[in-house]
């Protein structure tokens, strides 16, 4: 990765997390989202730890840590996505996707209520203004939701159409807050002392494990299509939104910092709403687009350097606070991506 440019790391994170959402479609109708989700970690996390095997990495770990990875691979790479995937099965991936524009404001407040962390006005400022451009968003849809009502209750139309809206709009919330929760928990993992590549490669096959244990339950199948646009999608989800990204991303981080390098989380969404629109047939109007220019603008007011979160001061006598920031090299951030 040293030997990429930073304009190409950049490049890599933004095309790959940005086409990510759109790619997660292709998976869909084929099988369910649980087992979807099972073999893109369960193979992203096969090619994680073989690279830290091969380069030597120590991937003994007690038990006490097995199951803190276990719980951090469950929220993160497990239910978070399961959530993801059934809430594109009712929207536009790339309104999913710019949905995630509220997990920094999650996070933040998270890291000051578990660890400590003393959240700026101006980081609360943009993660209001960030909701305030997420609600925006959701709003058409669920005006149209409410004319489906009204034409069921004339006998009229069909209630699917505002049904689906509220089950995609529940999904992503329900996977935003799953997502920030594996975050902090990650970063509770690093305080721990546990190497971020073998603890991301047990966090994926744990989510794995965790889901596929979900699947069976359910009595979902694991037949696998034979479809050439499903098995793309797969091994490209896994490899470069899973394992690539990663590894351009830290890379990034270590040469400009969290700051700089969090204006991926600004790119991501809008390629991510291009791809909809392009590929998806999904027709924003112009409370949805400025909704999504307010979301933008949370963002880049969070990620302003005065913005971001500090430790609070304490007593000499107090013990260190474990830095919490879901944008530290230290931690898996609370990535724009699926």
């Amino acid at each position: 990765m040293t030997r990429f440019k930073t304009w190409q790391l950049f490049a890599v994170c933004v095309l790959s997390w940005g086409t990510t959402w759109h790619a997660i479609t292709y998976q869909l109708g084929h099988n369910t989202p649980e087992v979807g989700v099972a073999l893109r970690f369960g193979l992203a996390s096969l090619v994680v730890l073989g690279l830290c095997r091969a380069r030597g990495m120590n991937l003994r770990f007690p038990l006490r840590d097995h199951a803190l990875l276990a719980l951090q691979g469950t929220l993160m790479f497990g239910v978070s996505y399961v959530c993801v995937y059934h809430a594109e099965r009712h929207l536009p991936s790339g309104l999913v996707a710019v949905g995630y524009s509220a997990a920094p404001l999650i996070s933040g407040l998270g890291a000051q209520a578990l660890f400590g962390l003393r959240v700026s006005r101006r980081f609360i400022a943009g993660g209001l203004l960030g909701l305030t451009g997420v609600a925006l968003m959701f709003w058409p849809e669920f005006g149209k939701a409410a004319a489906g009502m009204a034409s069921q209750a004339h006998g009229a139309g069909s209630l699917g159409a505002a049904a689906s809206v509220g089950i995609g709009a529940a999904f992503t919330v329900a996977s935003v807050l799953l997502s920030t929760s594996g975050s902090l928990t990650a970063t509770r993992n690093r305080g721990r002392g546990l190497p971020f590549w073998p603890s991301l490669g047990f966090g994926m096959g744990y989510g794995a494990l965790a889901t596929t244990l979900i699947a069976i339950a359910m009595g979902h199948s694991f037949a696998l299509p034979a479809l050439a646009s499903w098995w793309i999608s797969l091994v490209y989800l896994a490899m470069a939104g899973s394992v690539l990204s990663f590894a351009c991303y830290l890379t990034l981080q270590e040469r400009l910092g969290p700051g700089p390098s969090g204006a991926i989380g600004v790119m991501t969404p809008l390629l991510a709403l291009s791809m909809s629109v392009g590929f998806e047939g999904y027709r924003p109007d112009m409370i949805t687009g400025f909704g999504v220019l307010l979301a933008l603008a949370g963002n880049v007011l969070m990620l302003q350097r005065s913005g971001t979160m500090r430790p609070r001061s304490a007593p000499a006598s107090d013990p260190p606070r474990i830095p919490a920031s879901s944008s530290t090299p230290e931690t898996p951030p609370v990535r724009p991506a699926p």
